[in-house]
């Protein structure tokens, strides 16, 4: 390669460079940026931190789970099912998915599906899956079994947890009565 084709090369790219730099004045030319006179996304910031460091969250306390189930509806429940209709089945005698088979679970004993490779954490934690209980459960079931295989991040919103009861207490053959 001789200075000349370099020459030529070294043009072409300054020329290209020229063109770009003259496609970005005239498009400014066209489009005038407005600037908004408040922000578009409002970030709430509290004033001043506590020396000790950052706040803690308070957590939001949840309304007694009889006063939600009493509003509850089993088929908005059945919508929010969609999120576990992946790893759990709800037919009457259907096999286990990733999870185990749902129906039935309202009052019945933790690990009640025979041959079910349940976790640890879930063997640990004794007695039924009492309406408190599933309602707890779905709102963080790492920090109700610690150590549980359920991936799951939980529901955070109080009404769908109470849908989402209604709905499995509905997958009965005689659903169990609401706690007063």
């Amino acid at each position: 390669m001789n200075s000349f084709e370099l020459n030529k090369i070294a043009g072409a790219v300054l020329f290209c460079l020229l063109i770009i730099m003259g496609v970005n004045q005239f498009g400014n030319m066209l489009i005038h940026p407005k600037t908004l006179a408040e922000p578009a996304f409002k970030i709430e910031v509290a004033e001043e931190a506590p020396k000790g460091g950052a706040p803690a969250a308070a957590e939001e306390q949840d309304p007694p789970v009889a006063g939600l189930l009493a509003a509850a509806s089993a088929d908005a429940g059945k919508k929010a099912f969609g999120k576990c209709a992946a790893c759990h089945s709800v037919d009457k005698g259907g096999p286990a998915k990733v999870g185990p088979n749902l129906f039935d679970i309202v009052q019945s004993p933790k690990g009640h599906m025979a041959g079910f490779a349940y976790s640890d954490a879930i063997k640990k934690t004794e007695g039924a899956w009492t309406y408190e209980n599933l309602y707890t459960f779905l709102k963080n079931p790492k920090a109700y079994a610690p150590g549980t295989k359920m991936a799951f991040a939980g529901a955070k919103s109080s009404k769908e947890r109470a849908d989402l009861i209604a709905y499995l207490r509905s997958l009965s053959d005689s659903p169990k009565p609401l706690p007063n």
